[in-house]
């Protein structure tokens, strides 16, 4: 048998109760009778003991006779099996794994902390006693190898892969689906179920950490002055215009320059201007 077979074992009260009577009996033949009876009821009294056990909500035993399984008891209550059954607990509820951060090198090379949020519980108890050593251990080893094998199929970000539409910063969604499948097809062997996987802490190492946050400095101040730039452009464009329909004033082209010149100064300066009154003509 190599898959999970749950079982039914005895209600462990009805056995309580055989218990009890082998042990009232051999009270009787001892105090009444003196018959040596008393110790051989006594004895089976003793051996049937060890067969009780509890069986907790989400939780579950795995039941074993010299080697052979013999099944998985599941339903919650008292029970009573062989005595000689070996009762290993495996529990059933959903448990929470943060992962150590570990540094690995990304897509592109970049050194990196990650560390994952894995949500599991044992579907099936028979892989999870049987196919692996310790399962608690298998399960944080893999989501290690996970972890590593991930980091190294997308880039932290397109810095220097214009070309990626998936990265780890920004397409967290199929990263963490990736993840979760990688994961689910890892655990399977050991009867795990994966209910959830994803990334929960990412940043670039300690020793490229500082460079890498003034090349997003730069880049942020760089859209902004592009943005700044292309606005800039629209309003003088529209202020020239403006002028010319309204036949305000006539401007040549070394006029034109000028005004634009200025115009440019004042919208994209980051600070503001100081006004300058010209009581000449214009050309002076």
């Amino acid at each position: 048998m190599n898959h999970e077979n749950e079982s039914s074992p005895i209600s462990g009260y009805i056995m309580l109760l055989v218990v009890l009577i082998l042990f009232s009996t051999s009270l009787a033949l001892f105090i009444g009778t003196k018959n040596a009876l008393f110790i051989l009821s006594t004895l089976v009294a003793l051996i049937l003991c060890p067969g009780f056990f509890f069986v907790n909500p989400n939780s579950s035993r795995v039941l074993v006779l010299f080697g052979n399984y013999k099944g998985t008891v599941k339903k919650n209550g008292f029970f009573w099996v062989n005595p000689f059954y070996n009762k290993q607990h495996i529990s059933l509820r959903a448990r929470n794994f943060d992962s150590e951060r570990v540094k690995v090198n990304d897509k592109v090379g970049n050194p990196i902390l990650i560390g994952v949020i894995l949500v599991w519980q044992v579907k099936d108890t028979y892989k999870a006693a049987f196919e692996v050593d310790n399962y608690e251990e298998f399960v944080r080893i893999q989501s290690d190898a996970a972890v590593r094998k991930l980091a190294g199929l997308y880039p932290y970000d397109n810095f220097e892969d214009n070309d990626a539409e998936i990265t780890l910063r920004s397409g967290l969604d199929e990263v963490n689906h990736a993840l979760e499948e990688n994961l689910s097809k890892r655990l399977n062997i050991a009867g795990i179920k994966v209910i959830e996987a994803r990334i929960g802490y990412l940043a670039y190492a300690s020793e490229i950490a500082s460079a890498m946050l003034r090349r997003q400095q730069a880049t942020a101040i760089v859209a902004a002055r592009h943005k700044i730039v292309e606005g800039a452009v629209s309003m003088v464009e529209m202020a020239l215009d403006d002028l010319s329909k309204r036949d305000i004033i006539e401007l040549d082209e070394e006029r034109k320059a000028a005004m634009v010149s200025n115009l440019m100064v004042v919208l994209c300066a980051d600070k503001d201007v100081t006004p300058v009154i010209n009581s000449g003509t214009l050309n002076h």
